[in-house]
């Protein structure tokens, strides 16, 4: 037997076959292994060399092919939404932007009249920025007033913030971000805009840098416009303003006035469609604009009325001071002090006067005596009543003080110069304020620059045993019997008075001229430079709106025969401007009816004083004592030459 055990030679090959066998079997495991993991190796490089392919693509796709706009969360909310189609207008009113602070401001038909527009401010960190010289030209190509220099040095500055540019555009805002220049960065804001430009400017105002009213409505209805985001809406019709506007710079231009203005009255509601002060400016520009552009001489404009205030002195007789229309007025002149009142040098009017002749042919004399006959202190306390002694209601910071003597002061002399609109300083609104009472059934109403359709505005109180639904919430000063009487006067005026230029064929035009001399800078008063002013209402036989011109030193032309009073110049203004604006108004002229209406509107030039009535005039004016002597002895003198020299205007 063959001994293979340990330690045998024999056994030897074997073992180092076994242990061969063993080693070979243990190096294919091995290279196994590396192999598999080798090919998980390789697998997972192709899936990372996949998914980075992917974002690859995806972000030169993105950046390079077709670059996505930037997120809301990146520029804030700026962008406005894409506008609903409305092309009925039913929603205009309601417009507004939900990331916007300050309401709009719309007219009475939903004309946008000022908008805050999204804007951002562009600012940096220069401690970011690696070359500012050419963020700086990159920037300078998308907004191109740019100052570079000042870019490149603020940019190159060690602050951490600066202000490159304020009020940009959301497309700027979006191309500049498109840049991916890193340190840029972007503020939301707003900017007030009037699409408009110069219209209504004087009652828009404007705000300043942060937002807020610093003239106008914007100033006057600050808080509501910040607190409440629903539209304001105005009872300006711009429709109405823009007519209103052109016929009046038209005259200021034709008769080379130094200024003008022009209002537009609802006389029950108070409601005002056009107020436009000439020289104006654009309301994007209000900075730039001189002081002289931005007075509105519609509300802190005074200027004396001149005859115009002849149609308060009448109404006062009326109502307080028991005077008839079939009353007589000396039209002599009446000397006071070292002054007197006499009428324009062409007037022949016969020594006394009825009331409506009175304001038919405006006489100064004849006025000054009515309002003698009332005296002083119901003169005063009349004026008061209406209004004429304080600052007229409206919805404007720039709403004057009158001018006005002092009770203490309130003499023989003012008496008589205030009942023809000398003397005294009043505000073409006060003036169309009171016109409107002597119209509307006597009701003294507040003006107003809102919309009775807003919800701010007071409710209109209806008289459940009138058919009228738009009685105003305004104090009765004036009896329906005067106004009528009132009204029928005003339709004389112009038919056969001093205002037949502002006549418009159908809609039976009333109104009262008045033309003042203008005062100085030194207080006096500048002879031949005229302040000339119609104030009118339409259409008579029911009153709806009251029209005001005022035209500051206008000049002669060969059409005016070389006048600058009231008839020649502001009344056929007012004339052009109810053509135009009576359609939009939805009124039309009423051609068919006009001698049925014009029969009842009429009224005597000289009423037939009733049976057993002593009249006053002739032999029985009262006045003042100290004026019956001389009076007596001018109207024996004008009896004889019915000629009297003057260089005061009547009108």
């Amino acid at each position: 037997m063959i001994n293979y055990g340990k330690g045998s030679q024999k056994g030897q090959p074997y073992r180092q076959s076994f242990e061969k066998r063993k080693k070979n079997q243990k190096k294919k495991i091995n290279t196994y292994q590396i192999d598999k993991t080798r090919l998980r190796l390789f697998i997972t490089a192709c899936g990372f060399c996949v998914i980075y392919g992917a974002v690859m693509l995806k972000l030169i796709f993105a950046t390079i092919i077709a670059p996505l706009p930037p997120q809301k969360q990146q520029i804030a909310p700026q962008v406005p939404p894409i506008p609903i189609s409305d092309p009925k207008g039913t929603i205009a009113g309601d417009f507004s932007l939900p990331q916007i602070h300050r309401a709009s401001i719309i007219d009475r038909n939903g004309q946008i009249l000022a908008i805050s527009l999204p804007v951002a401010q562009l600012y940096a960190n220069p401690v970011e920025i690696i070359d500012p010289d050419d963020v700086a030209q990159k920037l300078k190509s998308i907004l191109p007033n740019l100052n570079l220099e000042k870019t490149t040095q603020r940019l190159s500055s060690k602050k951490q913030f600066v202000y490159i540019a304020r009020d940009i555009s959301p497309k700027q805002e979006i191309d500049i971000n498109n840049l991916g220049i890193p340190g840029i960065y972007f503020e939301s804001g707003e900017r007030r805009h009037y699409p408009l430009g110069r219209l209504a400017a004087h009652i828009l105002g404007s705000v300043d840098i942060d937002d807020h009213g610093i003239a106008g409505i914007e100033k006057y209805l600050d808080q509501r416009l910040m607190n409440d985001h629903s539209s304001l809406r105005l009872s300006i019709d711009t429709h109405v303003q823009t007519a209103v506007q052109e016929e009046v710079e038209a005259a200021m231009q034709t008769f080379q006035a130094e200024a003008a203005c022009g209002i537009i009255m609802d006389v029950h509601t108070g409601e005002i469609l056009a107020m436009v002060s000439l020289p104006d400016y654009d309301a994007n520009f209000f900075n730039k604009a001189p002081p002289n552009q931005r007075f509105n001489r519609a509300t802190n404009g005074m200027y004396e009325p001149g005859s115009t205030f002849k149609l308060q002195n009448a109404a006062m007789a009326l109502e307080v001071g028991g005077i008839h229309i079939w009353d007589r007025f000396a039209t002599a002149p009446v000397r006071v002090g070292r002054f007197t009142i006499h009428d324009l040098k062409t007037d022949h009017f016969a020594p006394y006067l009825s009331l409506p002749e009175v304001l038919a042919y405006s006489s100064n004399p004849a006025s000054a005596h009515i309002a003698l006959d009332v005296g002083g202190e119901k003169q005063r306390a009349w004026l008061q009543r209406m209004g004429f002694l304080a600052r007229v209601p409206i919805e404007l910071p720039e709403a004057g003080r009158p001018l006005v003597p002092s009770a203490r002061n309130w003499g023989i002399s003012t008496i008589m110069t205030v009942a023809f609109g000398h003397g005294i300083a009043q505000s073409p609104l006060a003036i169309v304020r009171g016109t409107a009472a002597t119209v509307n059934d006597g009701y003294l109403i507040r003006p107003t620059l809102l919309s009775r359709q807003d919800e701010a505005m007071p409710p209109v109180i209806i008289d459940p045993t009138s058919s009228r639904t738009d009685i105003p919430d305004g104090e009765k000063v004036i009896s329906d019997k005067n106004s009528l009487i009132l009204r029928k006067i005003l339709r004389l005026d112009v038919t056969q008075g001093t205002g037949k230029n502002a006549e418009v064929p159908g809609y039976f035009v009333g109104g009262k001229t008045g033309t003042s001399e203008k005062v100085g800078k030194g207080g006096g008063y500048l002879k031949h430079v005229n302040v000339s002013a119609f104030t009118a209402v339409f259409p008579m036989n029911n009153p709806r709106y009251a029209v005001y011109v005022m035209l500051d030193s206008p000049k002669p032309t060969k059409f005016t025969h070389g006048w600058t009073t009231a008839g020649w110049n502001a009344a056929p203004t007012v004339s052009k401007i109810i053509a135009r604006i009576g359609p939009m108004l939805g009124l039309f002229p009423d051609i068919k009816n006009a001698g049925r209406i014009d029969n009842e509107l009429s009224i005597p030039l000289r009423p037939a004083v009733p049976r057993g009535v002593k009249a006053l005039g002739p032999g029985n004016d009262p006045g003042d004592p100290r004026l019956n002597r001389q009076t007596k002895s001018a109207l024996k003198t004008k009896s004889r030459h019915k000629n009297i020299s003057s260089s005061s205007p009547s009108e």
